[in-house]
């Protein structure tokens, strides 16, 4: 079975947030949580660059190996994803997760946070027979539908690809042989050109 990825095209990336809101809006995503977030480095001086960020589904996922619950399991096409009946809340995946993916929505006494909220690559979660549970609890299986999540089909500059790896490292493979890498090689007209021919 194909590996599904995510890459963020950083030369194309504008910060729009249009992800983080595809996302929230089509997961219905309690508020405080935020499966997607764009991050931008070098804010405002030379050499800014921003990412959207959301859990990479590793190949070697140290939330994986950290949960005592068991609640974060891999998927047969490699998505990392998660039972929410089994989590205990306990906050090692996020300590964990060098992405900061993982995210506990609610703040209660006594530091109690609820249970883990995380990126599904729209592939919904555990099926337990009540597909209504299913999507109220892990959001639209968009990969059953045959499509790909929604941040990537929402992003304007097409900056976030999504899909299966071989198809999405090509892409960039093109990407990058035609516009450059480095210095020199960001700009408008590198960035959005296509190859010809």
């Amino acid at each position: 079975m194909p590996r599904m990825v995510f890459l963020c095209d950083t030369d194309r990336c504008i910060e729009c947030n249009a992800c983080t809101v595809a996302c929230k809006a089509e997961h219905a995503v309690p508020w405080g949580i935020a499966r997607r977030r764009v991050v931008t480095l070098k804010d405002g001086r030379p050499g800014e660059r921003s990412i959207s960020v959301a859990c990479m589904h590793c190949d070697d996922p140290p939330c994986l190996d950290i949960c005592p619950a068991g609640s974060i399991y891999r998927a047969a096409d490699g998505l990392v994803l998660h039972d929410k009946e089994r989590c205990i809340g306990c906050g090692y995946c996020f300590q964990a997760c060098p992405f900061g993916a993982p995210r506990f929505g609610q703040a209660g006494a006594f530091g109690v946070r609820g249970k883990m909220d995380k990126c599904t690559f729209c592939a919904g979660g555990p099926e337990t027979g009540d597909a209504g549970a299913d999507r109220r609890a892990y959001g639209r299986n968009r990969l059953a539908e045959g499509k790909l999540p929604l941040c990537a089909e929402f992003c304007a500059t097409k900056a976030l690809l999504a899909g299966e790896a071989a198809e999405v490292a090509a892409i960039y493979r093109d990407r990058v042989a035609v516009r450059g890498y480095g210095a020199g090689a960001w700009g408008w007209n590198k960035a959005y050109r296509e190859r010809s021919g």
